[in-house]
């Protein structure tokens, strides 16, 4: 590998973040931009003997790599997508009736954003394979729109934040009913199919502005051509599926009706099928890493009680501590994951808070992590 080739590899590709879902630029980016090239697998003395350019091409290589390791085909993820499918495919009712909404909800840590924008991704690119980037009409084809909330969204700036993702030239002045009708005309004229709300936690549903989004939602499962896929934290305990006798339950409870529940669990290890799931998950994560000293079984033999305790089976807090390690094995030239690297390495407060008792009982071995069978 030389300087150039390492450099190419790395800065081929276009930096995403979380901003860019808002815009459609960005969403067709995130959706078209080719997979990432693996960093070649170097041994120590190959990696010793590449010229200073190289050597740190080839590294800073490994660290967009490692940071950018999922999303694992997990069985947690594909049974979600399965559910989504099926709840898409079946929303292709006529004009007049609405269709069902999803909400996915999941504690923090296991993936969810993950796996709606995997699966989002997928859905695009079906619809675009099967129909064609433009519609009959000529308007750019755009099968699914992302908004994000914050703690301070209301109505207005909900339908703001649509046309903003079309870059529509009305969202910048006129009425929370104006953006709305904008936002149907642009969903309308670019045959949106798939509306992602992420963060819907962010509203308190029990206020007066929760109420009033509930109602908009059911204006749009209404009168849009969409699926509605909400996301978020706790919804359940924050009302969205709650029935009661006040006008605000009632509202907030036909939205209930319409919405069908979705989660997503972490890791177990309480039975040998969980056991087994969750070893094939470490082993699959293992052959993605680019150390020089990695080899098989690294995590999933020789990490599996650790890698457990300090993750608590959560997937999003696992590939935030192998992602560290992985930087830090690069950086200190350990190039391999052991308990002594991963020890430095700091994790989220949630898993670290319940690491001890989780070390504990696998130490008396009253629970384990590894099947009886290794096979597979």
């Amino acid at each position: 590998m030389t300087s150039a080739d390492a450099e190419t590899a790395t800065t081929s590709l276009p930096g995403l973040d979380n901003l860019t879902l808002a815009r459609k630029e960005g969403w067709h980016r995130f959706v078209h931009t080719p997979a990432r090239p693996r960093p070649d697998a170097l041994t120590r003395k190959q990696i010793r003997d590449l010229p200073k350019e190289a050597r740190a091409a080839y590294d800073k290589q490994r660290r967009v790599w490692h940071a950018n390791l999922g999303p694992l085909k997990t069985p947690q993820l594909a049974e979600l997508h399965e559910d989504l499918w099926d709840i898409l495919d079946s929303n292709l009712q006529d004009g007049d009736k609405a269709k069902g909404a999803i909400a996915i909800d999941a504690f923090p840590g296991l993936g969810k954003t993950t796996a709606v924008l995997a699966f989002a991704k997928q859905f695009h690119l079906r619809e675009i394979a099967e129909e064609g980037e433009l519609t009959p009409d000529g308007h750019e084809r755009w099968p699914v729109c992302r908004v994000g909330l914050t703690g301070n969204t209301g109505m207005k700036d909900f339908n703001r934040a649509m046309l903003e993702f079309f870059a529509h030239p009305g969202s910048h002045r006129g009425t929370a009913t104006q953006f709305a009708h904008r936002a149907l005309d642009a969903m309308l004229s670019c045959h949106v199919r798939l509306l992602v709300i992420d963060d819907l936690h962010f509203l308190r549903w029990r206020a007066k502005t929760g109420v009033e989004i509930s109602n908009h939602f059911k204006y749009i499962a209404n009168e849009f051509p969409v699926t509605l896929l909400f996301v978020g934290v706790g919804l359940a305990e924050h009302g969205l599926f709650s029935e009661g006798n006040s006008y605000s339950d009632a509202v907030l409870a036909q939205t209930g009706r319409r919405t069908t529940p979705l989660d997503m669990n972490p890791f177990t290890i309480d039975t040998e099928t969980a056991r087994r799931q969750w070893r094939q998950m470490l082993l699959a994560l293992e052959q993605r890493l680019v150390l020089a000293d990695t080899h098989p079984g690294m995590l999933a033999d020789e990490l599996s009680d650790y890698l457990f305790a300090r993750s608590t089976g959560h997937i999003g807090s696992l590939m935030t501590l192998i992602n560290r390690g992985c930087q830090r094995a690069v950086r200190s030239g350990a190039e391999r994951l052991d308990q002594d690297v991963l020890d430095r390495v700091k994790n989220d407060a949630a898993s670290e808070k319940a690491r001890q008792e989780l070390e504990n009982a696998l130490r008396s071995r009253r629970i384990a992590t590894h099947p009886r069978s290794k096979a597979g």
